[in-house]
């Protein structure tokens, strides 16, 4: 069982350009169930993955959406938690090429809101990896919880650690704007996992004066099996201790980006499950992983990312629309 920790959001997506608001006229909105953990706990369900989900969620009307999105996906619901607090929203933006920005209203909202007596510890003995990442890892008092829980798994050696730190500067960033303390952070959450992903841009905002080679070379020999960076439509780069490998990403009709890089990592979370490489000795063959070994792992993530791309929205592709397109 892949378990997934972190935040769900209601992303508010412009609607096509035709559509509208008759008073302001200004675009209309539709909502989406969303959040980078959440998508990625419903990609490598999708995917045939059995998965579950850490999280806080509302009792309002969007986090009976939240509930019924998971469902539908099959994403095993014995962590969610019953909240009082609303749920977290993002209003979604696209430039010319459909790339999304986000403005997030989570002030006083349900995902952040963690004590260590809601959370696992230690997780159920069927639970072969933990993943986790974005907002919720960094936003307090839950992050710190969070992190307890990692160490203490880390220290009990039955799980394989995933991180995707999936920055977001506007949020983390301290007062003066800087991003010292959230790259410690990092680094610490870095220390504890045995496999990172993380994308070109994460690591621009947290390294700028490091090549993306070198920063993740660095994130590597702080001790994870497998480093993974996602560059767009440039495809993706992966380091184990025996290679480094890139791969192009495919060529599709880009609808919109939202949930690419979270379908991706569902993907490779899969991959990496089919392949034996979770669990308690995960960890030693992670760091053996060839370019042999990692070709397929990250043709199978990037093709999932570029499917997702083709649709509006965090949808990430099911088994048979991966397969099909790896063909």
């Amino acid at each position: 069982m892949l378990t997934v920790i972190g935040e769900n959001i209601i992303d508010l997506v412009p609607a096509e350009r035709g559509d509208r608001d008759r008073d302001a006229g200004v675009p209309a909105y539709l909502a989406y169930a969303g959040g980078s953990p959440a998508n990625i706990a419903v990609a490598a369900a999708r995917l045939g993955e059995p998965t579950a989900l850490i999280a806080r969620v509302s009792g309002d009307v969007f986090g009976q959406r939240i509930r019924a999105r998971l469902a539908s996906d099959g994403v095993d619901d014995r962590y969610l938690v019953s909240a009082s607090e609303p749920s977290s929203l993002a209003v979604v933006s696209f430039d010319d090429q459909r790339r999304a920005s986000y403005d997030f209203w989570f002030s006083g909202t349900a995902d952040w809101q963690w004590t260590d007596a809601e959370l696992p510890n230690p997780l159920a003995e069927d639970v072969t990896a933990v993943h986790v990442g974005s907002i919720a890892a960094f936003v307090e008092p839950g992050a710190s919880a969070i992190e307890r829980l990692l160490r203490a798994e880390r220290d009990r050696g039955r799980v394989t650690i995933s991180l995707d730190p999936n920055i977001r500067p506007s949020i983390i960033a301290g007062p003066d704007g800087n991003l010292d303390d959230a790259r410690e952070r990092v680094e610490r959450l870095v220390d504890l996992a045995h496999v990172v992903k993380a994308s070109d841009e994460d690591l621009a905002h947290l390294y700028p004066a490091m090549s993306l080679e070198e920063a993740a070379q660095a994130w590597l020999a702080r001790g994870p099996g497998l480093v993974v960076v996602t560059r767009g439509a440039d495809g993706a780069l992966g380091l184990s201790a025996s290679a480094t490998l890139a791969v192009h990403a495919p060529a599709v009709e880009v609808a919109d980006t939202v949930g690419a890089g979270d379908s991706f990592a569902g993907a490779l979370l899969r991959s990496l499950s089919t392949a034996g490489l979770l669990g308690a000795d995960g960890a030693a063959k992670l760091a053996a992983v060839d370019a042999d070994g990692l070709r397929p792992l990250l043709r199978a993530a990037t093709t999932a990312a570029a499917l997702n791309c083709t649709r509006p929205g965090a949808d990430p592709p099911t088994a048979e629309e991966l397969a099909a397109a790896l063909t």
